[in-house]
């Protein structure tokens, strides 16, 4: 099976992971059929012997000299070392062994020096850092000044570009042990030690020997051969046979995409396999673009987009309203979750001061259900983290689909730092995964050629998207005497509206202006505009559309209508229905409730761009954050509203079909072709 991938013009290859099950296996030698708790006990001892090895690389290597050594490139005789993890960490000689009495193929082993290659290669970027920050370090950890801020981003490469929370949440690990040992670490492999060894199989370093994918004859399906251990201390090579397992392939990979040797995960009796494939894509532009979709951040409203144009005039113009994807029930729950998790670690840390470490204390047993618990918290924590990237950065991605962008232009993420903004807020903003979001959204956004920019965040919210002046900020546009940061008025042009509807239009607008200055990451792929050019920025302005004139004659013809003083209620036209009459007979329907109804659940929430002002009395709870409704009905978004196509540019069939596709749908939402 070749692992090439034909290419068109104007197409790149990708590759990316999908998830999938090892349900049930056959043992080839024994031609008899495993089940998945079986299956799972042979990755699993395979799994074992892998980390082992791997460990103790990581212990008798995790020092300075050795990574500096592999982060060079560079053998002892000068010549360049290979990509690939094992193969580097061989020609260094860095090798290891099971344990004595245990036999297990070279293959096994490879595994093993990859999984603590890779470590050991991404630590040195950790050691670089940690380095900067003790060169630089502050007078006050708590709080830097600029020119300290200027010292440690100047002392690492990249610095000036990497996010602020990462060098405070370093310099707090330092502090940590400053205040513990009263004195300065060396280096990063003193203040933590070597990381923990994940349970997992590399098949990605075998060869055939070990392990081969092919698919089968039915699609959507693959075959994986690999060799397991029958027992979990192998004596011999006898101990190892070949085990055939079928695969679901997800509806995610392409039925002509390439696949490659997967990961394998044992994971609560269950064999988690990331399929990896590589499949053609449209090459994604850093500039050339003419509708784009800027995307901004918030709080309670996560994230708020909304679609632009540049015409060959050079005027830039909104495509609709936009919209918004609230995330406040989601959020609301992982506060819960999150208080949850500090509080049973507290208690953990309590057993654990008073057992001293005895196994035999009473105490001894809870400490150890507790950190089960602690766990199992953890995982649903990250679960939710990873439901939520991928419904934001799927909804974003859809989004720029729909209106027909080639890019997508997101805030830039080193500015968003939880600081001064009180404690509950601060928390609110640190529990956000915005860096995850970012990164679904461009491995979604590779599919269909759509391009990720970064821009940056300097006075988006801040300057009016019409004509860049300073606005004045009001708590709603119910209270415009009352300051706060939701509601945003112009005093130059006139314009208002939501605080994060007029930041994604100077993001927009701002990356259309500036997309000849992006620039493209040659490690990581990510483009980025770095900087904002005062020439360029004058004209990333938002010019308002114009009004056209309504095509109805409004002059009047007659005479008002005369108006009672007094109006009689109307009543419902369908008479009431069919009842045994009581005593007093049976009364007539009146009007119907015009006051808002309770919402039972979360997935009802009212939501609108315009939204005014929360009640000041009360703790303030986000409307559907209901315990137990679920994922899906705690996140809510708006439909957006772009322009409706010139009716002289569709022929009668198409207005037809924009008629009835409007009418189906029940509001003004048309997708542009």
């Amino acid at each position: 099976m070749s692992r090439k991938v034909t290419l068109a013009v104007g197409e790149t290859a990708r590759t990316a992971s999908a998830h999938g099950l090892l349900r049930t296996g056959v043992d080839e030698e024994r031609a008899e059929p495993l089940t998945a708790s079986v299956l799972a006990e042979r990755v699993g001892w395979a799994a074992d012997l892998v980390a082992g090895m791997a460990a103790n690389l990581l212990a008798g290597h995790w020092n300075a000299v050795d990574v500096e050594v592999l982060a060079s490139g560079e053998d002892g005789g000068r010549r360049r070392l290979p990509s690939n993890a094992w193969m580097a960490l061989r020609r260094l000689g860095w090798t290891t062994a099971p344990p004595e009495g245990i036999r297990v193929n070279d293959r096994i082993v490879r595994m093993a020096q990859e999984q603590a290659g890779r470590v050991l290669r991404s630590v040195k970027w950790c050691s670089d850092l940690t380095a900067a920050v003790m060169e630089a370090w502050p007078a006050d950890p708590a709080r830097r000044t600029d020119l300290e801020w200027a010292a440690v981003r100047g002392a690492l490469p990249g610095g000036q570009h990497l996010p602020s929370s990462v060098i405070n949440s370093r310099t707090r690990q330092i502090a940590t042990f400053v205040k513990k040992y009263n004195r300065m670490p060396v280096n990063v492999f003193e203040a933590e030690s070597a990381p923990r060894t994940a349970r997992m199989l590399l098949l990605a370093a075998c060869d055939g020997q070990q392990a081969t994918i092919e698919r089968a004859d039915v699609p959507g399906r693959a075959l994986l051969r690999l060799q397991l251990p029958t027992r979990p201390d192998p004596r011999s090579y006898r101990d190892w046979t070949w085990v055939s397992c079928p695969i679901k392939l997800p509806p995610t990979i392409p039925g002509g995409a390439v696949l490659h040797l997967p990961t394998l995960r044992p994971h609560q009796g269950h064999i988690r396999a990331d399929l990896a494939y590589t499949h053609p894509v449209p090459k994604t532009a850093r500039s050339g673009h003419t509708v784009a979709l800027g995307v901004d951040w918030g709080l309670n409203t996560l994230l708020s987009c909304g679609a632009v144009r540049l015409h060959r005039d050079g005027r830039i113009t909104a495509l609709g309203a936009g919209g918004m994807f609230r995330a406040a029930g989601v959020l609301a729950k992982q506060h819960r979750i999150r208080r949850q998790g500090e509080r049973l670690g507290a208690k953990a840390d309590q057993y654990q001061r008073l057992t001293a470490g005895d196994e035999q204390h009473g105490l001894a047993a809870k400490h150890t259900l507790l950190r089960d618990e602690i766990s199992r918290v953890s995982a649903r924590r990250s679960n939710l983290n990873d439901a939520l990237a991928c419904a934001a950065a799927r909804w974003a991605v859809d989004q720029a689909v729909a209106a027909g962008a080639s890019v997508i232009y997101v805030e830039d993420l080193r500015s968003m730092e939880a600081g001064g903004m009180g404690r509950t807020i601060n928390t609110r903003m640190s529990q956000q995964v915005r860096g995850r979001i970012v990164e679904r959204m461009r491995h979604l956004a590779a599919e269909t050629g759509v391009a990720v920019v970064i821009v940056p965040a300097r006075n988006t919210s801040r300057h009016c998207p019409h004509c860049v002046t300073p606005l004045q900020h009001r708590k709603a546009p119910d209270r415009p005497a009352t300051r706060g940061w939701k509601w945003a008025i112009c005093p130059s042009c006139s314009w208002q509206g939501d605080r994060d509807q007029g930041a994604w239009q100077r993001i927009a607008s701002r990356g259309l202006a500036h997309q000849t200055k992006t620039v493209t990451d040659r490690t990581t792929g990510a483009m980025a505009i770095r900087t904002v050019v005062d020439r360029l920025e004058a004209g990333a302005v938002i010019t308002p559309n114009a009004l056209k004139p309504s095509r109805r004659d409004r002059s009047k013809t007659a005479p008002t209508r005369h108006k009672t003083a007094r109006p009689t209620p109307r009543r419902r036209r369908t008479p009431s229905p069919v009842r045994p009459s009581g005593p007093a007979g049976q009364c007539p329907e009146g009007h119907a409730h015009t006051d808002r109804p309770r919402l039972p659940r979360a997935a009802h929430r009212h939501q609108d761009v315009t939204t005014i002002s929360a009640p000041t009395t009360g703790r303030h709870r986000p409307r559907g954050a209901v315990l137990g409704a679920g994922f899906h009905l705690h996140a809510h978004a708006t439909p957006p509203r772009w322009e409706i196509p010139s009716l002289g540019a569709m022929s009668g069939d198409g207005i037809t079909e924009l008629i009835r596709d409007t009418r189906h749908r029940g509001s003004d939402f048309v997708a542009p072709p």
